[in-house]
């Protein structure tokens, strides 16, 4: 939380908004091999983990093999909360959003938090 106390306000929608652009920032070689996976913004994540930005569930792209037919689409949620009381300003709030919806992106391809650390996606 910001040292004056104050959580950044943004409506759901404005959010929603955010993570839908910085879906529409993804380059178009790399959403063409997206495969069945929805992205879901929620207000809070599990109390066990109330910083949490995004979370990535589901199979990753490396993971599949010939077994891999008729399931649940992979789950990314990008978590509301958790990023505005982080953020100071609209501009950061845009920033770490894009930063989220890319790091989960990247666990859907199968590339680990140690990898997406190391590119500065932390």
């Amino acid at each position: 939380m910001r040292d004056n106390g104050r959580v950044l306000e943004m409506t759901r929608e404005e959010f929603e908004e955010l993570v839908a652009e910085a879906l529409d920032r993804i380059p178009p070689e790399l959403t063409r091999l997206m495969d069945n996976v929805a992205v879901f913004v929620e207000d809070e994540p599990d109390p066990s983990d109330p910083e949490l930005l995004g979370l990535y569930e589901g199979t990753p792209l490396t993971d599949r093999g010939e077994w891999y037919a008729g399931v649940l689409p992979d789950r990314i949620t990008i978590y509301r909360g958790p990023t505005l009381r982080m953020c100071e300003s609209r501009e950061d709030v845009v920033e770490e959003t894009e930063i989220t919806v890319v790091h989960e992106i990247a666990h859907h391809f199968g590339i680990d938090d140690e990898r997406l650390h190391a590119l500065g996606y932390g």
